[in-house]
């Protein structure tokens, strides 16, 4: 009779644990359409427009009375969004550690950012101001709510599921942006059929990715549970939130070591996902429409990828397959500077190929990261997560911009982005991650 109760609650925990997973993996279906749509392909050209309808004689704009050049509005807002983030994800961290109760604060955070991003519908004429303050806000409450929602991967899934899981969860993000941008696209090239302006497309294009976000939010939010935190520690004002999460970090070396290396390579995939359609335009002479193809292609194929990787990773351990993925992004690289312009096959070979990889590196990243981080931390580690692979990934576009001013050649600039994979590669391969799951007082699993 015993033995059967056992039973019975072992099952019951299982059964427990995969309903909290499916409703995580749903907030990366929910939030990556704005990523995708809205940051990735919508807002940035639609905001340089407004903000060029709004411009002096002289091409200039006028924020608080600073003079900004139109074309630079959009990208400072989005640096002001991440400084933003920086200053709040450790001090929510922190809070959700001290009481427990992600939940909350992580529907407040999405939330937020969906309704900001809802509100860009109102984003026309010359209101730039408007669009720059909906995106520092988006921006920033995704940031935070991203932060919250890797938190619970530790929560939700033992050491043997965490790769499976993570892989699923990103997997999830990707199809739903695919699916999302496929329908947004439709609207844009087809407007007038539709019988609406190219401004108001983009402005419904840019309204339903919060509507979807805040919509499929809920699923995540109804089945999460929060738990009782064993940290009672008291917040401080954000940098210096951070400041002690760095402290404490340094009793975690090995931790702190992975993290060094993930800033650098995911600097080094950021950099090549932001810059590739500048690539393909300048340097190799491809049309606007192989350029949305290729970043269809890549959010079709990160779907496949990171489901595979998360296969080799229960074969193989994540390490070496996040090790073998940053091979193949320097593999990539070398291809796309030999890839010999006007050659859209090619282009889009290239795109298969950072898809295939895309997801994987990001999801096994994380999972591994999970294992590294103190009981009870989750939250707070991962703030300090979030803001290395937001905060810090300026160092790529300013190595990418410097190697094109020095050279005048984009097929240089591209190949210099090698460096954050190699220096990466070797980075993390001397991270040994079973003492370093042990030092941080995690069990270790048995394949890692």
């Amino acid at each position: 009779m015993g033995t059967d109760t056992v039973r019975t609650e072992a099952s019951d925990d299982a059964a427990g644990r995969r309903r909290e997973q499916r409703g995580w993996y749903f907030y990366d279906w929910a939030c990556s359409v704005y990523s995708t749509s809205v940051l990735t392909v919508f807002l940035g050209p639609y905001l340089t427009s407004v903000a060029e309808e709004a411009a002096d004689a002289g091409g200039y704009v006028h924020p608080l009375g600073v003079p900004v050049r139109a074309g630079s509005f959009f990208p400072y807002s989005v640096s002001l969004s991440v400084i933003v983030a920086v200053l709040v994800m450790p001090l929510v961290g922190a809070a959700a550690d001290r009481t427990g109760r992600k939940k909350p604060l992580l529907g407040a955070a999405a939330y937020v950012g969906a309704a900001a991003t809802t509100g860009m519908f109102f984003l026309s004429g010359d209101r730039y101001l408007l669009g720059g303050a909906l995106l520092v806000v988006a921006n920033a409450a995704q940031s935070v709510a991203m932060m919250l929602y890797n938190s619970y991967l530790p929560q939700i899934a033992p050491p043997e599921e965490r790769d499976a899981v993570s892989s699923r969860g990103w997997a999830f993000g990707y199809a739903a942006g695919s699916l999302v941008l496929v329908v947004n696209l439709v609207l844009y090239l087809a407007h007038d059929s539709f019988g609406v302006s190219e401004s108001t497309a983009v402005r419904i294009c840019l309204a339903s990715a919060g509507l979807w976000w805040g919509g499929f939010a809920l699923v995540p939010l109804f089945r999460l549970r929060d738990r009782p935190s064993p940290v009672r520690e008291t917040t401080a004002p954000g940098l210096r939130r951070l400041a002690a999460t760095v402290r404490d970090m340094r009793r975690h070396p090995l931790t702190l070591g992975f993290l060094l290396a993930y800033l650098l390579y995911n600097d080094g995939i950021q950099t090549v996902i932001s810059q590739a359609s500048v690539y393909g335009s300048e340097e190799l002479g491809l049309g606007q429409s192989t350029l949305i193809g290729a970043v269809l292609l890549v959010q079709v194929l990160a779907v496949a990828g990171a489901l595979t990787m998360g296969r080799l990773a229960r074969r193989y351990g994540a390490q070496r397959t996040i090790l073998g993925s940053l091979a193949a992004w320097t593999l990539t690289l070398v291809a796309g500077y030999f890839l010999p312009a006007g050659a859209p096959v090619g282009f889009f070979l290239l795109a298969a190929a950072i898809g295939m990889v895309l997801g994987g590196s990001q999801a096994l990243s994380r999972s591994l990261f999970s294992h590294l981080v103190p009981p009870g931390k989750e939250a707070e580690y991962f703030a300090a997560y979030e803001v290395s692979d937001r905060g810090m990934s300026w160092l790529g576009p300013l190595l990418f911009g410097l190697t094109y001013q020095l050279t005048g050649s984009y097929r240089d600039a591209i190949i210099s982005l090698v460096a954050f994979f190699v220096v990466g590669f070797v980075l993390l391969a001397r991270v040994p991650v079973r003492r370093a799951i042990g030092d941080a007082g995690n069990p270790v699993p048995e394949r890692i």
